[in-house]
């Protein structure tokens, strides 16, 4: 696939091998222009205009997750995601999402190990809302959170857990891997809704100290993208936000080496009626070598109805009833998983298990030593590319271009790194893939999660 346009002439009595080709130009890099400043209280801004639509997109990332954690004091990220709706000094408890509907907006947040990311999308004419409620909760939310308040959504989020992890079919291996995979002073290694014993020892004090520490203007970032005038959006965003106190810069985060010295085996019992095996491998962090690629080996795999191990396990060999990978990108450190959900079978478990695992290794070793086809590649390519300008359409929610500033600033460093973010995908041959699997998915270093059914899943 190229991004060149071909030109050809066509007349009634011209034919199409007879049609001269124009010279092909490369096309001009993506850029998305863009304007960035910080204000006295250390809050980075960055503006986008976009007419496209009456729409305006707030879109704040504050660069904490539960890698800022601690041992015994996990889940704080993910319950400020909750506490953040609850009201502020000028808003009242339940008025955030009711100000924001009568105006005809929305907005979401969530909390990865890396970041807590808010959005409000309101039509351009209720900009000042949007700053005036992300300005009080930056700058005011401490003035509300009691035990009480603490209390209220501690319980919501161990219902979450429960309802996402614990009592979810396989929801425990999401737990369990980071487990086996990292060491436990390791930021990673919990999960990112935190355990049980330590959301219910959390205080209300702990809690505003995890405020404190993390959730001050100079350990944030804001983007103000779609129907606005930029002078005008500074204007504003100095207003809202002139009265928010700068706080501590926070600490950096120790990470120690991470190697998985052979193969780790572990299996967890869950009422599921299929067995499910998954493989996973220490990979390259966000925008590292080999994360691009380890992508498109992704999707080579398991990407749709003719990827290879779709194609064999679930089409052909009807041993598997789904099977799935990705690379699991983030900051510190990256996961290549494998998910491989059996078939009904009179088989043991352990042996269906064993089996599809053989059958995945065929697979990998192939992708070792022989490239993909260029048909392959460029299959995952075009999807890639697609999926890119898509997001690019739309301006707000998650994954718009709002959210991709503030991602591309907070994780490379340049809020237009959209042109070289697709380049690390369109640049890739087919070599370059089999060079990624022979460097990080080795068969001899990798966690081998096996989930099977209490009881046989009888």
């Amino acid at each position: 696939m190229s991004l060149r346009h071909l030109v050809v002439t066509l007349s009634a009595v011209t034919s199409l091998a007879t049609v001269p080709v124009v010279a092909q130009q490369r096309p001009k890099p993506i850029t998305v222009p863009y304007q960035m400043f910080t204000l006295p209280n250390g809050l980075t801004v960055i503006l986008h205009e976009d007419h496209s639509v009456p729409l305006v997109s707030v879109n704040v990332w504050y660069h904490v997750g539960s890698a800022n954690e601690k041992p015994r004091r996990t889940g704080f990220a993910h319950l400020f995601e909750h506490l953040m709706f609850e009201g502020s000094k000028n808003v009242k408890e339940g008025m955030f999402d009711t100000l924001l509907e009568t105006a005809g907006g929305g907005n979401n947040a969530s909390t990865y190990e890396d970041k807590t990311n808010y959005y409000i999308d309101v039509p351009s004419n209720s900009l000042d809302l949007a700053l005036y409620l992300e300005s009080d909760r930056m700058g005011y939310l401490l003035d509300i959170v009691t035990e009480a308040t603490v209390n209220g959504q501690r319980d919501v989020v161990k219902n979450e857990r429960r309802q996402s992890y614990e009592n979810a079919p396989y929801g425990m291996a999401e737990v369990r891997i980071p487990e086996l995979i990292y060491p436990k002073n390791h930021p990673y290694r919990w999960p990112v809704i935190g355990y049980m014993e330590d959301l219910t020892a959390a205080s209300a004090e702990d809690v505003r100290e995890f405020f404190r520490k993390y959730y001050a203007p100079q350990n944030a970032s804001i983007v103000i993208a779609g129907d606005i005038n930029p002078a005008e959006a500074r204007k504003k965003v100095e207003y809202w936000f002139a009265d928010v106190k700068p706080g501590k810069s926070a600490d950096p985060i120790e990470v120690p080496p991470v190697v998985l010295p052979g193969i780790v085996k572990d299996t967890l019992t869950d009422q599921v009626q299929l067995p499910r095996l998954s493989l996973v491998w220490l990979s390259p962090a966000l925008y590292a070598p080999g994360d691009a690629e380890l992508d498109v080996v992704a999707s080579i795999l398991t990407g749709g109805k003719n990827s290879r191990l779709y194609k064999r396990l679930v089409y052909e060999l009807q041993v598997a009833q789904s099977v799935v990978a990705f690379q699991a990108s983030a900051n510190l450190g990256s996961q290549f998983r494998i998910d491989i959900t059996a078939r009904p079978s009179k088989e043991p478990p352990a042996q269906v298990l064993e089996k599809l695992k053989a059958l995945v290794d065929e697979e990998i070793a192939k992708l070792r030593s022989t490239p993909p086809t260029d048909r392959e590649v460029q299959r995952v390519l075009n999807q890639t590319e697609s999926s890119f300008y898509s997001r690019m359409e739309r301006v707000g929610s998650f994954g718009g271009k709002a959210d991709q500033l503030n991602g591309y600033f907070v994780q490379a460093g340049n809020p237009d790194w959209f042109n070289e973010d697709l380049s690390r995908y369109m640049s890739l041959q087919p070599n370059d893939i089999r060079a990624a699997v022979s460097r990080w998915l080795v068969p001899d270093k990798r966690i081998e999660l096996s989930v099977v059914p209490k009881d046989g899943g009888k």
